[in-house]
This record gives structure tokens, sequence and C-alpha cells, in this order.
């Protein structure tokens, strides 16, 4: 495997030796080198350079291009990049890229599996805190935004050369535990059940069993004192509690782990390490932050201060990270989650995919490891915040009834929705009745994450199946129905296969998909570094649209072309597909081939 330098990255290294050649003075300047619409690429930079050197910008410019003309930059021969170079305005630069760069950068990005992306250079280990559900609760439409865009930041990181650890950090713990233990204890049946249980049906019992010993808790004193003794038992450890707490907990994890599925998302058991896991490191976590004197007591409490949190009445907000009744907060248990996780699992990074509403908590935690030393130069923290999914109302998304939405509910919709457009379409396509229910899948599972991870994480969103279900606009039905498209194509030109060629000139059509495909690269290494997989399903659907218009101005089979444009159009149309197939797979959606 080997990286393929973009065509853009050329030009700019180009560039800067013309720069440092023309104007020596300026040391290593940076061109600011974007594409454009006035050619394929504008150079910036020098407009600063010159304003640096109080010089004039256009002459500055003629000198520059000068010094790149003088060099092999724009030389002759298979190492030609530059075919043009103009000084334009007050001194930009406009360049063209000669057509025979273009196919070869292209041609070198086919020869390898990556596509010629390279691994980051700067690859460490990132934690990914991600997908958080709760021990006997139902996952509702809350839960969807951590699940889909944790899961692309792990495929994206990944692919990028990062070693990533999974963290599923499920609430497992606390006083409701107590409750429910002492029912089971009462009525020790409540969760039997043979093997092989479905998701939903351990979920209905865990629902039946939750109202159940509510409604004794509620109205019975004795029961709740039961109850209350109970998770002091579970806090101490004793044997019959802890064995009947792990059996709630086994008995969510058949249904989180139908809904991952459902998801199309692996999730493995070894990465659920919930609150529980963190349990016996409270103690120690609390003594380390008093007696370094990060946490001081106050009222009782041992608390963290900081002087820009403050409440409405302007006194100072603490972070409590040991209650004045002895027990231990959240903010005890992800303190001594981030110990565990730069001390044992030595990460360089972590990453909280976690409900914009807890962006306060988190500051104030982060803050915390930071004057404790557990978080520093070589270790940091980030909070991919997000933002909340809306009904088409604009209003936060609940049933008609103002019940929050299940998410299995929300998600079986959307396959149904999906399976509908997909038979619509299936006789055409002469889809058998297996393929449509699994393209139905496919797309109607896309269709709910591309509708997530094409919006800015930060930003809410509406949920709206009948705009993510759409053929036309920017949607994964959108794209997934270019790639198929794309599969069509090549099952019917045969025996011809894609080959590039380099000699051939190219028409404006494939000039602008080409150069888009040579984007890829770096649009990977853009979302890696800023943890904004939005711009990845930017990048995708632009290249679908290229695509459209390269369909539309350039017949690909046409017996009118010569045997080597359509070997060429054909290698366009692959290395598209490839292209379309490894983004949206790193966001978590299947391109069927046939759709």
């Amino acid at each position: 495997m080997a990286s393929v330098p973009s065509l853009a990255s050329t030009v700019q290294q180009r560039l800067a030796d013309a720069l440092s050649a023309a104007l020596p003075e300026a040391g290593t300047a940076d061109p600011l080198l974007r594409r454009s619409d006035r050619a394929d690429f504008q150079a910036n930079g020098i407009l600063a350079l010159a304003k640096k050197l109080k010089g004039n910008p256009r002459e500055l410019a003629t000198q520059v291009v000068t010094a790149l003309n003088s060099g092999s930059a724009a030389g002759t021969g298979d190492g030609d990049v530059v075919k043009d170079i103009e000084v334009s305005g007050p001194g930009f630069l406009n360049i063209t890229i000669t057509d025979r760069a273009i196919t070869e950068t292209l041609a070198a990005r086919a020869a390898d599996d990556r596509l010629g992306v390279p691994y980051a250079a700067d690859a460490g280990t990132t934690v990914i805190d991600y997908a958080q559900p709760n021990v006997a609760k139902e996952m509702h439409v809350g839960h969807l935004r951590s699940a889909v865009i944790g899961d692309a930041m792990v495929q994206i990181l990944e692919f990028a050369g990062e070693k990533v650890v999974r963290r599923h950090h499920i609430g497992d713990w606390g006083t409701q535990f107590g409750m429910l233990i002492q029912y089971l204890i009462e009525h020790p049946h409540e969760l039997d059940h043979k093997d092989g249980v479905s998701g939903e049906e351990a979920m209905s019992n865990l629902n039946r069993l939750y109202k159940a010993a509510r409604a004794v808790f509620d109205s019975d004193e004795e029961f709740k004192a039961r109850s209350r003794d109970r998770v002091v038992q579970l806090q101490s450890g004793d044997e019959e509690t802890l064995a009947l707490w792990q059996k709630f907990v086994d008995e969510s994890k058949i249904y989180f782990y139908s809904v991952f599925e459902k998801l199309d998302m692996e999730i493995r058991d070894p990465d659920v390490v919930g609150e529980s896991g963190y349990n016996d490191m409270l103690d120690e976590t609390c003594r380390i932050l008093e007696e370094s004197g990060v946490a001081v007591r106050s009222e009782g409490a041992l608390c963290v201060f900081f002087d820009d949190v403050k409440g409405p009445d302007g006194n100072p907000v603490p972070l409590i990270v040991k209650k004045s009744n002895g027990g231990y907060g959240y903010a005890a248990t992800d303190l001594s989650a981030i110990r565990n996780r730069v001390q044992s699992l030595d990460a360089n990074t972590l990453l909280y995919v976690v409900d914009a509403r807890q962006s306060l908590h988190f500051k104030m935690v982060f803050e915390t490891a930071r004057r404790a030393g557990w978080l520093n130069d070589k270790v940091k923290a980030h909070q991919l915040a997000f933002g909340t999914v809306l009904g088409k109302d604009g209003k936060p998304f609940k049933t008609r009834e103002g019940e929050t939405v299940r998410l299995v509910d929300l998600l079986d919709e959307a396959i149904d929705r999906a399976t509908s457009v997909v038979r619509e379409k299936a006789e055409k396509v002469g889809l058998s009745e297996q393929e449509i229910v699994e393209n139905g899948r496919y797309v109607g599972i896309g269709a709910v994450k591309y509708a997530d991870l094409s919006t800015s994480a930060v930003r809410d969103y509406k949920f709206d199946l009948d705009q993510m279900v759409s053929l036309n606009g920017d949607t994964s039905v959108y794209l997934q129905y270019a790639y198929a498209r794309i599969q069509s194509i090549k099952r019917k030109a045969g025996e011809r296969r894609p080959v590039a060629h380099a000699e051939l000139p190219l028409a404006p059509a494939e000039r602008a998909l080409g150069l888009h495909l040579d984007q890829f690269g770096e649009v990977l290494a853009e979302v890696a570094s800023s943890y904004e997989p939005h711009k990845l399903a930017a990048y995708l659907y632009q290249l679908a649209s290229h695509l459209t218009t390269f369909y539309d101005q350039c017949h690909v089979l046409s017996d009118d072309n010569a045997p080597e444009v359509v070997e060429n159009r054909l290698f366009l149309v692959d290395l598209t597909g490839r292209t379309l197939h490894q983004g949206m797979a790193l966001l978590g959606i299947r391109t069927p081939e046939r759709l």
C-alpha cells in the first residue's frame, strides 16, 4: 500500500518552492491554495506576503510565476503537472492542472487498496465513549445520535491508522437497582425464560418488572426501606445482590445488542464497561483529588470549584465529586474512567460523543482531570457534542401522546418506508424478494444514519422520514442509487474493462469528477482531525452530483466512442464507485450492488 500525494499538495509544494526561490526574504510562506471556479486552483497567499514585505502583490505574483516556469513545476513530459498559471486581480494565482496529471494521479489511487489515502503520521490511541444506553431502560431517540456519530468516528479514525478503543459507558449502577433487585428477590421467577429470547422480549420483561417494582416501592414503605438497604448491600459487594444485579445487566444486553444489530453496528462485550466498571477506583480518585488540593470539602461534600462557573445568583457552582452523605456522583465515575483510560489503556485522546446539554459537566470534569495531571499536553480530552433530534414541527421529537419515541419503533418505520421505495423499483431491476427485504433494511438504516451524519453534530436536526428516503436531494438513497448505477454500467460493459489512458484529453465533466476524486484523502484527514463526519457526507454528496453531471455529458458505453475513451470513462466510473463505497462504509452505511 502506498499513499498518493494529492494534486493540491503537489501544487502547494511547487508553489512554496517557487515562492522561496523568487522571494528568499519571505522564508517559508504558505501559498494558501484552494479550489476555484476560475481555474482548478487559486493561490491567495501572495496578498498577505506583499503586505508583510511592503511590496506590490501583482509584481510579486509575477516573480513567483517566472520562478515556477523556469523550474520543473511546469516542465514538459510525464512529470508535467501545471498546464497554466496566470496572475489575476490584485495578485491571485490561477492554476490549471494538465489532464495527464489528473489521470495519472487517479490511476495511482486506483492501484491502491486504500485509494492512495495515507495513514496519519501522528496516529496514537483514542478511546471513544459513545452509545451509552441504561440498564433496564428502553433505548429512545435520544440514544440515536451518540450511537451513529460515535460509530462513524470509530470507522474513520481506524481507517486513518489510529488505534481505537471503544467504550460503551452504560448506566448500570445507582439507587434504582436496589428497588429492582429487592423486587426480584421477593418475586424470584420474574426474569426466568428459555435461552434464545429476542431483544424485544427481554425489554418487555424488564419493563414489566420495573413497573411492578415501582408500584410496590411507591405504595409500601417497608419495601422502600428494604430497597434502600439493598442499595447499600449492592455497593458493598454482597454476592447474592451482585448476582441478581448481573441478571439485569445480562437481560439488558440481549436488548441492547438487538438494537445495535438493527442499526448495523458491531458491539462487543469487552467494549461494554459501564459505571460499575470503575467502582473500585472511586475512593482512590477522591483521595488523590483531596490530597493534591484539586478538590476541597464544602458543606460536607468533596467539591472542585472554578472561577468561570457561577450560578444565576453569582455564587460558584462546584463539581461535586463525593456527596455529603458519602455517595459518589457522576463526576467521580467520569474522573475514574479518565484515570483508567489514560493509565491502563495508554490513550492519547479521549473522545466523548455526548449530548451538548452535558457540556458544562464535561468542561468541569476535563478541567479537574487537567489539574490532577491526568490530562496534559500529551493526553487530550474532547467532547463531540451533539444537538437534539427534532420532529417535523421543529420541537423535540415525541410521540403524539407526548412520550419519548422508542428507537426500535423509529428504525422499524424507516425500514418499512425504505422497503416500499425499493419495491417500487424492484421489477425494473429484477430484484428477488430476499433482495428487496435486505436492501430495504440497508436503505432505511442508511437513511437514518445519513440524515444524522450529514448535519453538523452540534446542530439540532429534523427527523423527517419522507425526506430521508427520497431519491432526490442530499440523502443516502441518492448516494446508494449512484453506486448501484455504477455497478449496472460495469455489468453492461461486458468484456470492456476500466483502464486509465493518461494521453487522452478530458472533457470538463471528467475533469471536475477527477479533481473531486483526488480530494478524498484530504477530506478524510480533515474529518479525522476535527471530528466532523458531516464533512465526509458533504464530500460524498458532491461526488455523486459530479457523477450525475458526468453521466449527462459524457456517454460511457456509446458505440460512437473510441475503445480507449470507453475504457477511460469506465475507469473514472469504477474509481468513483470504489470511493463512494469506501466513504459510505466509513459512515456505517451499506451500498447495495443492485437497487
